[in-house]
């Protein structure tokens, strides 16, 4: 993402040869919101979990970036909440418990349900069939893993985004991935499980069915609460 095949190997340095303060603003506004999508990245795909300390220098340097565009991104996700400032002003990954995790997911009902049913007749057949596909080699596997979780979210985000209510979109967004915080460390195993609700979901989609995709939504998410509360209860 943020290597560079020119002669000039740090995307930094390349900022600082802009023409005039307009290009280097640009440039440098660019490399944040690179380094802001590849961390909110790593904390989807369960790379940073969940009280994890981000030593700066290092990921600045995985990332080939220098410090600035990274801290400024870095600044950014912990205005959103998803990392806590250290007292030696380092950022950790923000810790989510059980009862944010419930209350959360609650939230999540009401608005996911919303967005199923406004997403209704404004999906592609297309994209439904593409996703359907990926949903059923998930059922097939049956392995809890990156594959699973790259569906997961790629079937949330689509309904979220097919609302046409931005605001909505943003906010469970914002939702899922703090519930996923708890999840991080937390084998649930429900592969299956998740393909056989997410296929139900797009079935409706298909169907154009708006109280089937807003029920189908709302029983996902109530099962994986209650699947979840069983093993954080010792079930």
């Amino acid at each position: 993402m943020t290597k560079n095949a020119s002669s000039s190997p740090n995307p930094s340095r390349r900022a600082s040869s802009g023409n005039g303060q307009g290009g280097r603003t640009k440039t440098s506004s660019y490399l944040s919101d690179q380094a802001y999508k590849t961390v909110t990245e790593m904390i989807l795909n369960r790379k940073l979990v969940g009280g994890e300390l981000l030593v700066e220098g290092r990921l600045a340097n995985s990332l080939n970036l220098t410090r600035t565009p990274l801290r400024e991104a870095l600044v950014r996700l912990e205005g959103e909440g998803l990392l806590v400032k250290q007292a030696n002003r380092s950022f950790s990954v923000h810790i989510v418990g059980a009862s944010e995790f419930f209350q959360s997911m609650k939230v999540r009902r009401y608005m996911e349900a919303e967005a199923a049913a406004l997403a209704v007749g404004k999906v592609k057949r297309e994209a439904i069939e593409t996703l359907r596909a990926r949903v059923v080699k998930v059922l097939e596997d049956g392995v809890q893993g990156p594959g699973q979780w790259a569906v997961d979210e790629a079937l949330h985000a689509l309904i979220a985004e097919a609302s046409g209510n931005a605001v909505l979109a943003k906010m469970i967004r914002k939702l899922r991935i703090s519930t996923l915080l708890f999840e991080v460390s937390r084998p649930f195993g429900r592969a299956g499980a998740d393909a056989e609700e997410h296929l139900a979901i797009l079935q409706a989609m298909a169907d154009g069915d708006v109280d089937a995709a807003r029920c189908a939504m709302v029983d996902h998410l109530k099962n994986i609460e209650q699947d979840v509360l069983e093993i954080v209860s010792g079930g």
